[in-house]
């Protein structure tokens, strides 16, 4: 087992803060739910200690994404001037046709998801309770993509790991989705800062492409990387796939022995 890194081991509180966060807020609708509210903690009446919560903890984290720093992954780094290291010039540096097309592919996947609860609000079958669950479920969702499986990485981008991905600060934007079809100013606010900074990446992914491919920045090179988050999804993989060969040796092996127990239990 891999020692963790200092990034990994942030990343593990923050998928800690942000479970506890969502086991909260689970909570809180249930009780609500089972008193008989229609509206469990809903804007302005309800719970406006929870939404300053989330609200200061996001937009605090968020801000901190518009500058250089060393509490934040490569990820979300490389797009700063200081995180450049030039390497020989290659034409695969430049974020090229392919990848715009996966791009694309995620946002237009991401729109179709939030497309739904957008018309189950509407319609009444979902309330803003459940927005903000679906909200606070994505913040967790993305702490696991970084530690442990992406489906965007494996699925539509194909990058080799978290420090090459290309829409690495979609995650606020993504995040903060269903927060947009409220209309209140908390789901604006958090929602407009994310897609500042979102706007923040794109605009360097359009000026600067070469700090965004380990073909030409050699600081994305696994030689130079060093949180090492790759190696969490490796090592769950390894064990899946361990722990899959002995529960299928377990399976193969029971009716064996049971046969056996019951052929020895009748010859006595």
């Amino acid at each position: 087992m891999a020692k963790l890194s200092r990034i990994s081991m942030l990343h593990y509180y923050k998928l800690v803060g942000r479970s506890l966060m969502l086991i909260s807020a689970l909570i809180l609708y249930i009780i609500g739910r089972a008193r008989g509210d229609e509206r469990p903690f809903q804007f302005l009446a309800g719970m406006p200690w929870l939404l300053l919560g989330i609200f200061v903890i996001f937009t605090v984290e968020m801000l901190l994404r518009f500058f250089p720093s060393r509490l934040e992954s490569m990820g979300c780094q490389k797009q700063f001037r200081r995180n450049y290291i030039p390497k020989e010039a290659n034409t695969e540096g430049r974020v090229h046709l392919g990848t715009w097309r996966s791009t694309l592919a995620v946002a237009a996947a991401w729109v179709a998801l939030n497309a739904v609860f957008a018309v189950l609000y509407y319609t009444g079958v979902l309330d803003a309770a459940i927005l903000l669950l679906i909200s606070l479920f994505y913040s967790v969702a993305d702490m696991i993509c970084i530690l442990f499986f992406c489906p965007f990485q494996t699925w539509f981008m194909k990058n080799k790991c978290c420090g090459c991905c290309r829409i690495y600060n979609w995650d606020y934007a993504m995040m903060f989705t269903p927060l947009v079809f409220l209309g209140n100013g908390f789901g604006i606010a958090l929602f407009g800062l994310a897609f500042l900074l979102l706007l923040f990446w794109e605009i360097a992914v359009f000026r600067h492409p070469e700090r965004f491919s380990p073909a030409t920045n050699a600081a994305l090179s696994c030689v130079n990387c060093p949180e090492k988050l790759c190696q969490h999804k490796r090592q769950l993989r390894a064990f899946i796939k361990k722990n899959a060969t002995r529960i299928h040796l377990a399976e193969t092996i029971a009716p064996i022995v049971a046969k056996a127990k019951r052929i020895i239990k009748r010859d006595k």
